[in-house]
């Protein structure tokens, strides 16, 4: 499969580095050959520096024949454009970074079907909506949602007084509805055995129904039990301008700091209730005058990640609750996390993962990168040829880089053991090393 990417900055950076690792055809095209060069000298694609928009380019040979189209420039038209061309010239499927509300309040369908864009990517709204959801569960770092939210994926951080805590996996009691599916420490992986211990601060991924990971999850980390109440936002952006509503709706009160005159304008717009002060996020006088000591969750989500990660480490200073930090480049996730954040968002990983899901698509439903990229919980559904299907899962031969979470069969989760059966049209639920993802697809896909 070729795929050609239009757009070398980060998000093309990151999107096209996946799709090589994947296996594919990568083809990145930029008017920035500097970029270009960037990506050149570390990826094996094919660069183009040419305008994307130009139908004659559209009409070249390395672009013909491709199989889908990514538009990621930071312009909305020119991603737009890009994705008409592409498929009035014969790419068949094209997804397009769009980030201007006047498009994202269209209908889906209206997108597709008057823009020619079968996925519409953005970024700032894909990290909304994840922060929302975290807000929204006590004790979350991260939470993922599968098979129409009968499964969910709940990471959380191992409290020292958790009754968890020094016990062995065999000695721990969990619901039937619930497993501990992944375990990092000291940024090494672990899928579990019953011999593994769980350790104090040790991040631990329970997998199972979401009413019975709510009580787990309160008995792991007691630190943060309370749901968030009140909220203090820290940039008026765009996903900061997504997500204030978003928690207003949900009955969280919601302060909003930024030093942008029009971005407070544009928030307070948007709000029925709640407060938008124009200031700066740094300044500790300012934050102690609006209460920050009282905010049970502060989430900084400027465009300078440094500038974020200073706000939140002055939040906690000051008596903040939980500190959730938005960042571009993946490489400060871990640095923060060791720092004292408690929750790190990239919005280009969960992007790319989006990106992923689709061009899996077939019997991959959804893809959820987990780590700074390094696991992945596959959401499959299991065909006919597979050769997991009709076998009991002990004697069926599924690669160690996998762990088989969950199934869904009739609307029923369910959590297996070694006897247990999957059944072709089930959708199961996988955590996988991102260096096995293929192979583990591929065993699961079986015989074409």
């Amino acid at each position: 499969m070729r795929i050609v990417v239009i757009g070398a900055g980060h998000l093309g950076y990151i999107v096209s580095d996946f799709l090589v690792n994947e296996g594919y055809d990568v083809v990145v095209v930029d008017s920035d050959g500097e970029k270009l060069e960037a990506i050149r000298n570390d990826l094996d694609v094919l660069t183009i520096q040419a305008d994307g928009t130009s139908p004659s380019f559209m009409r070249s040979r390395d672009v013909e024949g491709s199989d889908l189209l990514v538009a990621v420039t930071a312009m909305d038209e020119v991603n737009i454009i890009a994705c008409i061309l592409a498929k009035k010239n014969g790419i068949p499927h094209t997804i397009a970074r769009i980030r201007d509300p006047k498009f994202l309040s269209e209908p889906v369908d209206y997108i597709k079907e008057n823009f020619d864009i079968d996925l519409v990517l953005s970024p700032e709204l894909i990290t909304a909506r994840e922060i929302s959801r975290l807000v929204m569960t006590p004790s979350a770092i991260n939470v993922e949602d599968f098979a129409g939210g009968k499964v969910r994926l709940l990471e959380t951080k191992i409290s020292p007084h958790s009754p968890m805590a020094h016990r062995a996996l065999k000695d721990i009691t969990l619901p039937p509805s619930v497993l501990i599916a992944l375990i990092l420490r000291d940024h090494h992986m672990i899928i579990p055995h019953g011999s593994d211990r769980i350790l104090p601060l040790d991040n631990v991924y329970f997998l199972g129904n979401p009413d019975s990971l709510t009580k787990i999850s309160a008995h792991s980390n007691a630190k943060y039990q309370k749901r968030t109440q009140n909220s203090l936002i820290i940039g008026a952006g765009r996903t900061g301008q997504a997500l204030a509503p978003m928690l207003e709706k949900q009955g969280i009160s919601v302060k909003v700091i930024d030093n942008n005159e029009d971005h407070c304008q544009e928030m307070a717009g948007k709000l029925k209730k709640g407060m938008v002060l124009l200031g700066d996020g740094t300044d500790i006088d300012l934050l102690t005058q609006e209460g920050v000591s009282e905010a049970d969750t502060v989430i900084c989500t400027t465009k300078d990640e440094r500038l974020n990660l200073m706000m939140a480490l002055l939040s906690k200073h000051l008596g903040a609750g939980q500190t959730i930090v938005r960042v571009t480049r993946t490489e400060y996730i871990s640095i923060m996390q060791q720092v004292g954040i408690d929750i790190v968002l990239s919005t280009r990983l969960l992007a790319a993962a989006e990106v992923l899901g689709f061009v899996r698509s077939g019997n991959v439903v959804s893809v959820s990168l987990l780590e700074g990229a390094r696991a992945e919980a596959l959401e499959i559904v299991i065909p006919e040829s597979s050769r997991a299907a009709g076998v009991p899962l002990m004697k069926a031969g599924i690669p160690r880089s996998c762990l088989v979470g969950a199934y869904v069969r009739d609307g029923k989760a369910s959590i297996p053991d070694g006897r247990s059966v999957l059944a072709a049209g089930d959708n199961v639920i996988l955590i996988v090393e991102t260096d096995h993802v293929q192979d583990v697809i591929s065993y699961f896909k079986g015989r074409d």
